[in-house]
């Protein structure tokens, strides 16, 4: 059913935030702004929004010592007089101006803030550049970029684009937002700062602002109640304030965004099927195009949906591979920056030993590369111990793609330091059989209608985290505290970021051993639905 449409008294404004945002989210945002205020913070929103202030208050301070003449907008008044401020500094013509505000415009519908603008001293006007907290480039060719402390693009032939459109959407906002006082460069370009901080992205706004308009025209008119929208399961209801409420309207009518998220939905739609029922009743040909995963699987799943299976077996035996020396690791790290932390849990003859190997200075540190070499040298150990007794040998981990991307970093960046291995050494070991990932094995062999997560499938083989807050979110903020980021380091944060990252592979023990003696006795075969 489609929200009811409401005609608002006070004017509407949004930011560009809304244009990738879900647009029922939009609607709701905009309809019900007490209950928004009054939502409960998100602690992993909370500690993204901390982190990125850090990195705009380091890219101020290497600006402001490297280049006289800013201009900075305190940040402590309110937005209407940071707004005249801003105006006010670009009409006496200042070259780089800090912390803008651009006016709210009660007529189209905007608001918006630009970290920077820069004075096109070529063509005229100003340049909004933004400072996110994410990538903008990738290694490659083909970007266009330019110095922090001077306006001077070129292609880069070290860096590619990396596709954010957040921040494609949000420059073109700004740059509508300059346009309506005059201040726009006509060259319509803007840029970003992204992580890591030694270049301005510049991007072209002739190839975005068409795109950029007719997404504005569409969330303004959401928001002003023109435009009815619905409901629908997507990734970003897992951290939306709305998602209580939508789950469970979705819920009611057995929607079947529930079972087929976001794209998959949509194809459905168009097929006329409507809600899980209708899917777990499907006996036609499989969709001629299908956006994610495998079309089978969304039908089981639909199935499993009905009568509340949390799991479904692909076969009739289940298997993981195991060894008589088994390591249990799990890496920790914090944003892009490093990775502090590798726990192990040893299973051999006795019982099992959870060993960390840690560096508590904030990363990036050179201590780092002193944990990382102590925990590959103890692998090591653990791997020739094996061979020596002639037994077999496994390490095994939660979805690998993170910990591959840590290891071989660390001995990228780190080569040549005690107990660091070569990137050859570690590519051997992770592309052989004794590096495990639980998560393949899991993906390989079940159907899991609610998500392929560690905290989702370890419960099911009877695991319990000690710490009802623990996630990779969360432990970003305790992070924070526990090298002390912001103030004195915090020992207790430290002990629950241990006893965290133990009971990360204290899961991954009891999963597989689960998956070896009591998961084929314990959940459902697809034929048994």
């Amino acid at each position: 059913m489609n929200a009811p449409i409401e005609k608002r008294r006070s004017p509407v404004l949004i930011e560009a935030s809304a244009l990738t945002r879900c647009r029922h989210r939009v609607y709701l945002d905009a309809t019900f702004p007490e209950d928004l205020a009054a939502a409960p913070e998100n602690p992993g929103a909370k500690q993204r929004q901390e982190a990125a202030a850090a990195h705009r208050e380091s890219i101020r301070r290497q600006l402001f010592g490297a280049q006289p003449g800013w201009v900075q907008i305190a940040g402590d008044r309110p937005a209407s007089a940071r707004a005249e401020d801003t105006i006010r500094a670009c009409r006496d013509g200042a070259d780089r101006i800090w912390g803008a505000v651009l006016p709210a415009d009660l007529g189209t519908g905007r608001r918006g803030r630009s970290e920077m603008l820069l004075r096109d001293t070529e063509h005229g006007g100003y340049i909004p550049v933004i400072v996110v907290n994410h990538k903008v480039t990738d290694p490659g060719r083909g970007a266009t970029t330019t110095g922090l402390f001077a306006w001077e693009p070129a292609v880069d032939e070290t860096r590619k684009v990396r596709s954010q459109p957040r921040d494609q959407m949000r420059v073109a906002h700004l740059y509508r937002m300059l346009e309506r006082h005059g201040l726009a460069t006509p060259a319509k370009i803007a840029g970003a700062v992204g992580y890591g901080g030694d270049c301005i992205l510049v991007h072209d706004l002739s190839e975005v602002l068409g795109d950029y308009d007719e997404r504005f025209a569409d969330r303004v008119a959401i928001a002003r109640g023109e435009v009815a929208t619905e409901p629908a399961q997507i990734g970003e209801c897992r951290t939306c304030p709305w998602w209580t409420r939508c789950r469970e309207q979705l819920v009611r009518t057995h929607d079947v965004s529930l079972v087929a998220p976001g794209q998959r939905a949509t194809v459905l739609h168009e097929l006329g099927v409507h809600t899980v029922d209708e899917l777990a009743r499907w006996d036609g040909t499989e969709p001629e195009v299908w956006p994610q995963g495998s079309f089978a699987d969304t039908v089981v799943t639909a199935k499993a949906w009905l009568v509340g299976a949390p799991l479904v077996r692909r076969y009739p035996h289940v298997h993981v591979h195991r060894a008589d020396i088994e390591v249990d690791v799990d890496m920790e790290s914090y944003h892009e920056f490093g990775a502090y932390l590798w726990g192990t849990l040893l299973n051999g003859d006795g019982d099992a030993v959870y060993r960390p190997f840690a560096t508590w200075d904030p990363v990036p540190t050179e201590d780092e590369a002193r944990s990382f070499g102590e925990f590959w040298s103890w692998l090591s150990d653990q791997r020739k111990v094996a061979e020596r007794r002639g037994k077999t040998f496994a390490a095994y981990c939660y979805s690998r793609s993170a910990e591959d991307k840590w290891l071989l970093s660390s001995a990228r960046r780190f080569g040549g330091r005690p107990g660091v291995p070569s990137e050859a050494e570690v590519r051997a070991f992770i592309d052989s059989p004794q590096w495990v990932d639980v998560y393949q094995a899991v993906t390989d062999q079940f159907v899991c209608p609610n998500g392929k997560g560690l905290k989702k499938i370890a419960p099911l083989a009877g695991h319990r985290w000690r710490d009802d807050e623990a996630g990779g979110e969360a432990s970003m903020s305790w992070y924070r505290e526990a090298v002390g980021y912001e103030g004195v380091p915090d020992p207790t944060q430290r002990q629950r970021l241990l006893e965290y990252n133990e009971d990360d592979v204290v899961a991954t023990k009891i999963l597989r051993e689960w998956m070896t003696d009591r998961a084929v006795l314990e959940i459902p075969h697809i034929d048994d639905l």
